[in-house]
């Protein structure tokens, strides 16, 4: 998992992807609305990989 961190100083410690301000939470959320990785990628986060992604879901579980 060292694509997600958790960090209190960043976010309330809620855990993000590793090197951003991105939070799980957020990347979770755009999936349950039905957008796709890339439409994530393209639209919303162009820092993040389509591994990133999957990593949220990984935590997700």
């Amino acid at each position: 998992m060292e694509r997600i961190t958790v960090n209190t100083q960043i976010h309330f410690g809620k855990p993000c992807i590793a090197g951003t301000r991105i939070i799980v939470q957020n990347v979770l959320e755009l999936l349950t609305e039905g957008l796709s990785f890339q439409e994530i990628i393209q639209d919303y986060y162009s820092e993040l990989q389509v591994e990133d992604i999957h990593a949220c879901l990984h935590y997700a579980k």
